[in-house]
């Protein structure tokens, strides 16, 4: 009996003990939980509004301004055009501007934006003939990225950079034979004969492709056209496959005459257009979704970590 009474009194200690246990461990995650969630709030508060206050300082002294195109050029994208011409308005707008780097990291994207884009960095170049537009190129400046490029009073770009893909592109699949190894029945109701242009449950329409064929070598004319505009006599159009879509490093592109040198951005400004001090005029995301977008970043982080991956502890 006594046995008995010292092992259930064991059991229940034992139960007790791993209950607290337990307790403490589920405290200290959510501690730390939010000690992260505190420190991301102030970091994001001093990322958000350092950067501010450096660009403000600066804006009423001669300066460079440095607007960033980066990434996909697309109206749901960071690199679209109300963004980027908002931004150099901005940039020509400001008398202590002497002279702007469009900095360039991008693979292209939609040849609407492009073009709007292209356009307003000729007309603003035409309303301050006095402020230099130059465009300098990263890693990459192809198809749409440079097609604004060529908008530039010149192009800079590194040895290595790739630079041209003057070309105009549409993919799509077909799946014919997969849906009917499947058993899959097609059901698409139409009114007009072309509605389902390109569908790729169907089978090809020679007479659809053709009239694709002919909008995008359309579209591909009004590049090359624009490229030649922008670049001028400095184009060496006698390079084969120059509006192939073919692709050189920034050293081989200056050799025919689609870029006008070698150069960063810092080289830029202090060299050429002679004011080192950098202002960056790039739109950004409205404060509190910038903050949001973080704090929200942060905190799954966080979850994922002392709630959802096991951890050794």
């Amino acid at each position: 009996m006594n046995d008995n009474n010292t092992s259930w009194e064991r059991e229940v200690v034992t139960q007790l003990a791993e209950s607290s246990l337990r307790e403490q461990r589920r405290a200290r995650r959510w501690g730390i939980f939010f000690k992260s969630l505190t420190f991301a709030y102030i970091g994001a508060i001093i990322y958000i509004y350092g950067d501010a206050s450096i660009s403000a300082d600066k804006l009423n002294e001669k300066h460079t301004a440095v607007v960033e195109l980066n990434g996909i050029i697309a109206d749901s994208q960071e690199a679209n055009a109300d963004s980027i011409i908002t931004a150099l308005r901005e940039a020509f707008d400001n008398e202590n501007s002497a002279g702007i780097i469009l900095r360039i990291n991008s693979p292209g994207g939609s040849p609407v934006q492009s073009g709007y884009i292209y356009d307003e960095m000729r007309r603003l170049r035409k309303e301050n003939p006095d402020t230099p537009l130059y465009a300098v190129v990263t890693d990459i400046c192809a198809s749409g990225g440079y097609y604004i490029a060529s908008a530039a009073d010149k192009i800079y770009a590194d040895k290595a950079s790739i630079i041209g893909s003057i070309g105009v592109r549409m993919d799509n699949f077909g799946f014919v034979d997969a849906i009917n190894k499947l058993g899959i029945e097609r059901r698409t109701l139409t009114a007009g004969e072309n509605k389902a242009l390109l569908d790729p449950f169907l089978p090809e329409n020679e007479k659809a492709k053709a009239h694709m064929q002919t909008m995008l070598t359309e579209i591909h004319q009004q590049f090359i056209n624009s490229v030649k505009e922008g670049r001028g006599d400095r184009l060496d159009t006698s390079v084969k496959g120059l509006f192939s879509g073919l692709i050189w490093t920034g050293e081989a592109a200056v050799d025919i005459g689609m870029v006008d040198g070698l150069a960063s951005s810092s080289y830029v400004a202090r060299e050429i257009i002679g004011e080192e001090t950098i202002v960056n005029y790039t739109v950004k995301e409205d404060l509190l979704e910038r903050f949001a977008e973080r704090l929200g970043s942060t905190v799954a982080q966080v979850i994922s970590t002392q709630f959802i991956n096991p951890t050794l502890r």
